[in-house]
């Protein structure tokens, strides 16, 4: 983002910061961090210490400062968990700083596998299964949080979570209408009959926990020294719920194979990433939740994932987004709806 400097100014930052006890002296080499979301992130130093800025983007949402002041009490609730995480550093849940809610985080020494690919992973079979395992081991962590033990009681709304699911995301893809250009949603395939079928297969009952929301391989990183995760991030969409959704989002997410060899042509070590039966069998050993209806978890997020999809194709259609970025994402959430329909077969 180059026009980072209107977005954070950093003499009442530095102010604010001295008030806090965070060291002393002036902010050295901001830097802004490539993200996943529109939200800024700004790397620098001060007083010999290393923070990351974390802020909502120019253009806010009218929940944009809320979900700022979400995310600082969710990473401070994960303080002493097993949860790998940016360590919060300091929050600022005012506006009256720099604008708007903010948080100070720890930088993490890791990388995005879907960005950059380090050769030291990549030339390992061994290394490259590993890190689908310490994928599902993630959320296997999260899920085990006893959220009321942290001081997250009221974070979420569990009772009637997953009731609510079919009906908030079939009347997400109606208000699409509104786009007349938009050709409805015959163009996705089977959408009714995915829509039946997880009402007619809902699990009566579920043990409420913390889930992330978007989870998936670009939202977390890897340390530069071994498969493991470094830290799970984007937690935007974090609140409570059934956990296994989280499972069920990286189910759907996942590609049958993964070229993650990109250092090396006709390699693809990608096939040693683990399927999906290997995901599903790694988190059963880690967790102690019911998996006998993880299918539906899976169905769910394509349906969920490929509405949303969908609302970028309508947008587009009457002009207000990309028509490339429109249709690529149209396609997508048909080969979601195709994937879908073949576990239901």
């Amino acid at each position: 983002m180059k026009d980072w400097q209107s977005l954070v100014d950093l003499r009442a930052l530095n102010t604010w910061m001295e008030r806090q006890g965070l060291g002393k002296g002036e902010i050295e080499n901001p830097q802004p961090l490539a993200g996943g979301t529109q939200n800024l992130l700004l790397r620098f130093q001060r007083d010999g210490n290393d923070y990351v800025l974390r802020r909502p983007p120019r253009h806010l949402r009218a929940n944009s400062n809320d979900t700022m002041r979400r995310e600082m009490r969710l990473l401070a609730a994960l303080a002493d968990t097993k949860v790998p995480h940016p360590r919060l550093l300091a929050a600022c849940p005012e506006e009256d700083v720099i604008g708007v809610a903010f948080y100070l985080m720890e930088p993490i020494d890791g990388f995005n596998a879907t960005c950059d690919f380090p050769e030291s992973h990549g030339a390992s079979a061994d290394w490259v299964h590993r890190m689908g395992l310490s994928l599902v081991e993630g959320i296997t962590a999260l899920g085990a949080v006893d959220y009321e033990q942290v001081g997250l009681t009221g974070f979420g709304k569990p009772e009637g979570f997953l009731e609510r699911q079919v009906p908030r995301w079939r009347a997400q893809l109606e208000s699409y209408r509104a786009f007349a250009e938009w050709p409805g949603p015959g163009g996705i395939p089977g959408v009714d009959r995915v829509a039946q079928w997880l009402e007619h297969h809902r699990p009566a009952t579920f043990e409420p926990g913390i889930l992330h929301g978007d989870y998936h391989l670009a939202n977390v990183l890897y340390r530069h020294d071994s498969p493991e995760l470094a830290a799970i991030v984007d937690w935007e969409l974090t609140t409570i719920g059934d956990p296994l959704m989280d499972l069920g989002w990286l189910l759907a997410t996942t590609p049958d194979h993964l070229d993650l060899r990109i250092n090396q042509e006709n390699d693809p070590l990608g096939k040693a990433f683990p399927d999906r039966e290997t995901m599903i069998d790694h988190y059963r050993v880690h967790s102690d939740r019911d998996l006998g209806h993880i299918e539906w978890y899976g169905v769910l997020a394509c349906y969920k994932l490929g509405l949303i999809l969908e609302g970028t194709y309508a947008r587009a259609c009457a002009g207000k987004a990309p028509v490339e970025t429109g249709e690529r994402l149209h396609a997508r959430t048909i080969t979601l709806f195709e994937r879908a329909l073949g576990w239901i077969a």
